[in-house]
């Protein structure tokens, strides 16, 4: 069993009854030859190491390598009860994505969920929602499997690097994964993980990649709480039965078109936008010593 579009995705989903995490496990039984057990073990394990990164930058003085960031989440995260201007539960949420980000940038284990450039978007969406909502792992877990489907449908068919598509690729991709998983989580159906999906997609549409000295780490890591955001209010959207006009699959080849016809400065060659502006340049200059 396989499906190569959220067409045969939905036909599949429609046909058996069942949700899209589920039609994703079967399709991993089938590919890998395991069993059902085997496969939800390793992706307890993903999200296992996915909790981890983002207590840990709550826990421990993080820096990064190149020394743009590191702190940012313990702000956020002190101050979720007191004065958010987000609310709680949005401000916890990108509090863990930009901690995994300060994980990954001090040469710490995360989860590429789809690239280490966007990895904090869907532990910050999980971590908030189920501290949110009450959810056991074992329901996380299973939603990870729609993120994975979501994930593996973009990389399919057009792709999740953001030398090849800019950051709509990554950070667009990570937004699609958790907002479809997050309309499954909420008694959602397909479609509407489906609309939630092509929501955050088209949301980002164009975003450039344009780290500072070549570094994941600014502007990555505002994105990601950019990409939590994009992700909760689509599936929200989705959820309230507001769907996207462009179906799934026509918006992924869009970002596809879109991200070729950005110019080279613009993806992952630190060469254009925030990289190229003067106070770019400098820290470049300061952290490679030039």
């Amino acid at each position: 069993m396989n499906f190569i579009d959220s067409k045969e995705l939905l036909e599949v989903c429609n046909k058996k009854g069942w949700t899209i995490s589920e039609a994703m496990i079967e399709r991993e039984k089938q590919l890998f030859h395991c069993s059902k057990e085997e496969i939800v073990s390793r992706m307890a394990h993903a999200y296992d190491i996915m909790k981890h990164a983002a207590e840990r930058a709550l826990r421990e003085n993080l820096v990064s390598m190149g020394g743009l960031i590191g702190g940012e989440s313990k702000r956020l995260f002190f101050n979720a009860d007191k004065q958010s201007v987000c609310g709680e539960m949005m401000s916890k949420a990108i509090s863990y994505a930009v901690g995994v980000l300060e994980v990954n940038s001090s040469m710490g284990l995360i989860v590429a969920a789809p690239t280490a450039g966007s990895s904090g978007v869907i532990p910050g969406v999980f971590l908030a929602m189920q501290e949110r909502f009450g959810f056991e792992d074992e329901k996380m877990v299973q939603a990870l499997f729609n993120a994975g489907a979501i994930g593996y449908l973009i990389t399919r068919n057009a792709t999740v690097s953001g030398a090849e598509g800019g950051c709509q690729a990554e950070v667009g991709a990570a937004s699609a994964m958790a907002a479809a998983a997050v309309c499954e989580l909420m008694g959602g159906s397909p479609e509407m993980s489906l609309h939630a999906a092509a929501t955050a997609l088209t949301n980002i549409l164009g975003l450039v990649c344009d780290p500072i000295a070549g570094l994941v780490e600014a502007p990555c890591q505002k994105r990601n709480a950019m990409g939590v955001s994009n992700a909760l209010i689509s599936a929200e959207m989705a959820l309230c039965g507001i769907r996207h006009i462009v179906p799934f699959d026509e918006t992924v080849e869009a970002m596809y078109h879109v991200g070729k016809s950005m110019p080279a400065e613009l993806r992952e060659t630190a060469l254009g936008g925030m990289a190229n502006t003067p106070t770019g340049c400098q820290l470049c200059k300061d952290i490679f010593k030039e």
